[in-house]
């Protein structure tokens, strides 16, 4: 049967939906990669000051303690144990989060009759941000899984005098399915979701109203020329200033579901049950880590690692909205 030329041509309708998601997934990618370099270092103090909550005797005294010991023992490869897992989980969560996020707005503007470039109010923004955050929570967890667990592969109890082996990413990742299934990569999925779906919101409406203030107070002192041909455009600074903040905001709103998430993806290495033990460890849960660590810490434990937390967000989230809005403006 003879195929008809026209039947080959991809309709414009369909090549701009194909185009804008590669575009989207594409920045968000590169964007998301380059900022998971800057805070790796960061992210893994955070881990380790979270996982050793429901430790009876803690290991660091806060995260320049943590840093440091790190530093002493293992040395720059020890800062970065565990990378090549969260640059494949940048790469799928930033384009994730950006495609999803671009198509559930263009979904509400269908759905509410509004042009294609008309900007959406915050409500609208926000509940466009959470549905993205929703839908990258379960692409999240494994890969945030096999992070954590790498990332205190060097404090896990041993009896033996020889050097350990530590296993890579894919033999954390094989290890997981072997012995707990495909579930058990999604092990502290509850505490990501919460806090992608809650974060998110957050981090892209924070964004967008702190974007419209500055560029509401740049106009007011410009002349009515650069008004007209400038007023919309987002400059670089302007694009750091408000990813910025937008990241504080995500890391605050929510960090207690993250706390709880680290704890349980690393018990099995850090509070591992002995071989001769005849007690049967439930298997962790959010309600019943949550409550451990809310006994054995308050507040405090809940929030451990915050400070760094918010202090490597703030650059690392200015970082990938510059490189993000500056592709988009540069490249389309």
């Amino acid at each position: 049967m003879e195929t008809s030329p026209d039947a080959l041509l991809v309709t414009p309708g369909s090549e701009s939906v194909i185009l804008r998601a590669a575009r989207e997934i594409g920045y968000g990618s590169i964007a998301g990669m380059i900022s998971k370099v800057f805070e790796h270092p960061f992210d893994l103090t955070k881990v380790r000051l979270q996982s050793q909550v429901l430790d009876s005797t803690a290991r660091f005294n806060g995260p320049i303690d943590c840093l440091n010991q790190t530093w002493r023992k293992e040395g720059f490869r020890g800062l970065y144990r565990g990378l090549p897992a969260p640059i494949v989980g940048a790469m799928a969560e930033n384009a994730s989060l950006f495609l999803v996020y671009g198509e559930l707005q263009n979904l509400i503007r269908r759905v509410t009759h509004r042009p294609v470039d008309e900007k959406l109010p915050l409500q609208h923004i926000a509940i466009s941000a959470a549905g993205a955050g929703a839908v990258t929570s379960f692409l999240l967890t494994p890969i945030e899984l096999v992070k954590c667990k790498m990332q205190v592969q060097m404090l896990a109890p041993t009896t033996s005098t020889t050097p350990r082996v530590l296993p890579g990413p894919i033999s954390v990742f094989t290890n997981v399915i072997r012995t707990q299934g495909l579930r058990g990569l999604w092990l502290g999925h509850t505490g990501t979701f919460i806090r992608e779906s809650g974060g998110t919101a957050a981090w892209f409406s924070t964004k967008e109203y702190v974007a419209s203030l500055l560029i509401k107070h740049r106009t007011i002192m410009e002349d009515e020329t650069v008004k007209i041909t400038a007023s919309t455009q987002l400059r670089p600074w302007e694009s750091a200033v408000s990813g910025a903040i937008a990241g504080a905001a995500f890391n605050l709103v929510l960090f207690p579901a993250d706390s709880v998430k680290s704890a349980m993806q690393t018990e099995e290495e850090l509070r591992p049950t002995s071989a001769s033990s005849t007690i049967v460890k439930e298997k962790p849960s959010f309600g019943r880590t949550f409550l451990a660590m809310y006994r054995a810490q308050g507040i405090k434990g809940l929030y451990a690692g915050c400070g760094i937390t918010v202090a490597r967000s703030i650059p690392s989230s200015a970082i990938i909205f510059l490189i993000y809005d500056g592709l988009k403006k540069h490249l389309g």
